[in-house]
């Protein structure tokens, strides 16, 4: 069982499980490019005009360079990327990230009191958006670069519904109102 089936209860059933948008990683990918081209030509010109062991520290400090920056720019944003979770289940919304440090939170779908959406016009062509949940906590919780972020409000919308149909009556599991003799 993978994740995130692992993290689910026996009878949860998982609804959606997305990671961020891939505009998350475009300035990464700008990045690699750039630098793979620029320790390139640095490395060409080195081999060009230095000799001997000058020639080969300015290489080795050219290749330290780029691959620190192949770390910080590239490697840390995709990593993070690839190891944060929006997740979607039939009882609840779960969000999970990082990777040294594991952060997360749940929220009960019937907790779950107002659910929006917002995009502009940028974020409406890449089919991406900004999604805000609010709960019985004081804030609204943001979560930004959710793909078709106007489905994941859809379906959160009737998940929300449903629950609270169950609760008005129709399923006496969820009813709190109800007398106990």
């Amino acid at each position: 069982m993978g994740y995130p089936e692992d993290v689910l209860a026996p009878d949860e059933q998982l609804l959606l499980h997305r990671h961020p948008h891939w505009k998350m990683l475009f300035w990464p990918i700008v990045t690699l490019i750039v630098a793979t081209a620029l320790a390139g030509f640095a490395g060409g010109l080195i081999s060009r005009r230095a000799e001997g062991t000058a020639r080969f520290a300015l290489l080795i400090t050219v290749l330290a360079v780029y691959l620190v920056i192949l770390l910080w720019r590239c490697v840390a944003p995709i990593v993070s990327w690839k190891s944060t979770h929006f997740i979607v289940t039939d009882r609840r919304v779960l969000v999970r990230q990082g990777v040294i440090t594991h952060s997360g939170i749940d929220i009960p779908m019937s907790r779950i009191s107002s659910v929006q959406f917002r995009h502009g016009l940028f974020d409406r062509l890449l089919g991406t958006g900004t999604l805000v949940i609010e709960s019985s906590s004081s804030e609204p919780l943001e979560y930004d670069d959710i793909p078709s972020v106007q489905q994941v409000h859809s379906l959160l919308y009737h998940q929300v519904f449903e629950v609270e149909r169950q609760r008005n009556g129709h399923d006496d599991r969820w009813d709190d109102r109800r007398s106990y003799r």
